[in-house]
């Protein structure tokens, strides 16, 4: 039996809820298994696993259950180790990085900031911030229109001013926020957003980093900024070294986006 892994804690964690399910239909049973000062929170594997939204909470819910009680370094969902020894083997492999990470961001916890441009807002600032695009747009409403080209040519030089001002808008949002956290770590690109980036916040500042995205808002009106948190640091977990041969159990060190 394939082994699931939820994540990785100090082997004095405090214990679960006696009776704690995961993933699976019927739900595994969540356990322990411990390696020296580490340990990890798993359960049997289910087979043909896919990420159904009743598994993702399941998951989700394990590691909220575990890091409420102290840091756990979470896997992304779906990482399987091919048996309990396999896991047990990269504990043992890898426990200065983990020992460290587990210091590192014990107290933490992360805040997924996504950014886009509010269209029409951010369609005023490039008239307003262009004095070629202003004078074009003039002179084709002058025109009844204007013509095919000058109206291709308008699209043209608005479409590369927003695009310009997206790189700029995302380093202006992230300098407000960084100051309110402690680390960042920017996520990869995504259809729709202008900026992805995560920050690990210490829980007790968690109030001012809020503050700072409000602040954000302000700053940026014609921006639209969502917060996804907190989270475990799924995004400051690290890699460590290469797992030992034949295991499947590094999924510890993927971060979320």
């Amino acid at each position: 039996m394939s082994t699931y892994v939820y994540g990785i804690t100090a082997s004095a964690h405090p214990a679960l809820p006696e009776g704690m399910d995961g993933v699976g239909d019927p739900p595994r049973p969540v356990r322990i298994l411990k390696e020296g000062e580490l340990a990890a929170v798993v359960s049997d594997a289910p087979e043909n696993l896919r990420p159904k939204r009743k598994d993702l909470l399941a998951h989700q819910n394990v590691l909220a259950e575990a890091g409420a009680a102290g840091c756990v370094l979470p896997m992304r969902f779906g990482s399987v180790a091919s048996d309990d020894q396999a896991v047990t083997g990269v504990l043992a492999e890898r426990a200065e990085h983990y020992k460290e990470r587990l210091r590192t961001l014990d107290g933490r916890v992360e805040y997924n900031i996504k950014a886009n441009h509010v269209e029409e807002a951010v369609l005023h600032r490039v008239m307003a911030e262009s004095p070629e695009i202003r004078s074009l747009a003039e002179a084709n409403r002058k025109a009844g229109g204007g013509s095919y080209e000058d109206k291709i040519r308008l699209g043209e030089m608005v479409a590369a001013a927003v695009k310009a001002k997206e790189a700029g808008d995302a380093d202006a949002l992230r300098r407000v926020l960084e100051p309110a956290a402690e680390a960042v770590s920017v996520g990869p690109e995504s259809t729709g957003w202008l900026a992805n980036v995560s920050f690990l916040v210490d829980r007790e500042a968690a109030e001012d980093f809020l503050a700072a995205v409000e602040q954000a808002r302000k700053d940026l009106p014609h921006l639209e900024v969502r917060v996804n948190g907190p989270l475990p640091p799924y995004s400051f977990v690290e890699p460590g070294p290469a797992e030992p041969a034949g295991t499947a159990a590094g999924g510890a060190d993927a971060g979320a986006g």
